[in-house]
């Protein structure tokens, strides 16, 4: 018998993380945040981590548990998850996954396997500040067949293009992934919105974070030890609110580019799970 899961994605600002608790509340479920930025601690405003008084006593899993200082990927994301699903299902409850980083949950509900390349910390910090137009011509020269089978979005995501290099660089190419038998019975709920009110979202919200102390809470992770250019590399609010403290930009340029940076991060999120998990 396979278990039964519940995924709820779509793209960010659309009110995932609220509809998952209602939803957790009428099914008897719990929550497994897939966000490649909450697992971190101390990422809170930056990231739009729900809150307790948000969960309404809903169990939430996966949220801090990765120094931001430390490399977390996907293989360590399915492990976590994978203990997750198996305790919550064997008390009775309903597991649900809930998040925008489809990567995360496709390795989940498809138990796939990805190669297991550790970060490369110099490689990452040397490539960190190219275009992906840059990353994606250097991607062609290490794998060609891999680079050109990228549809546009992807050809346009630095970090899924920084990640291939990483791991064409250490095997010679990017390998095929695995993908086995799911052990999963999974029902899908895609939220969606109107484009024109996702992106007014995207603007009332980045707005609230800031008027909530997201500011003040990068300064205090820079003061705690984290470098600007691991900040760089954990993206959007981080990346551009570094730039920002550190001078290289203005307040207002920097909610500038952040926004456009949010909404372009939004219809990638769009496009990956209209490819790669659910039809239409």
């Amino acid at each position: 018998m396979k278990i039964k899961i519940v995924a709820i994605v779509g793209p960010t600002a659309v009110g995932k993380s609220d509809f998952a608790v209602e939803y957790a509340l009428k099914h008897n479920g719990e929550i497994i945040s897939a966000d490649s930025r909450q697992v971190y601690k101390g990422l809170d405003i930056g990231t739009g981590k729900i809150t307790k008084e948000e969960m309404k006593g809903v169990p939430h899993h996966l949220l801090d548990v990765a120094d931001p200082n430390d490399s977390f990927n996907v293989g360590k994301f399915k492990e976590l998850a994978e203990k997750a699903i198996a305790d919550i299902s064997s008390r009775g409850k309903l597991p649900i996954i809930c998040g925008g980083t489809g990567f995360y949950i496709n390795s989940v509900v498809n138990n796939i396997t990805y190669p297991d390349v550790p970060h490369n910390e110099k490689l990452r910090e040397k490539l960190g500040n190219k275009t992906a137009l840059e990353l994606f011509d250097k991607l062609k020269k290490l794998d060609a067949d891999y680079a050109l089978s990228l549809n546009n979005s992807e050809q346009n995501n630095p970090q899924r293009l920084i990640r291939s290099i990483e791991i064409a660089t250490a095997l010679g190419k990017v390998p095929k992934v695995v993908e086995n038998e799911s052990h999963y019975e999974i029902t899908w709920i895609k939220l969606e919105l109107p484009l024109d009110e996702l992106k007014h979202r995207i603007h009332t919200r980045l707005l609230k974070r800031l008027e909530s102390g997201m500011i003040e809470e990068i300064k205090n992770l820079h003061k705690g030890g984290l470098s600007w250019e691991r900040m760089e590399e954990l993206g959007l609010e981080y990346r551009y609110v570094a730039r920002f403290l550190q001078g290289s930009i203005t307040k207002g340029k920097m909610i500038e580019q952040l926004q456009n940076e949010i909404w372009h991060y939004a219809k990638r999120q769009i496009l990956w799970f209209k490819k790669y998990l659910i039809d239409g």
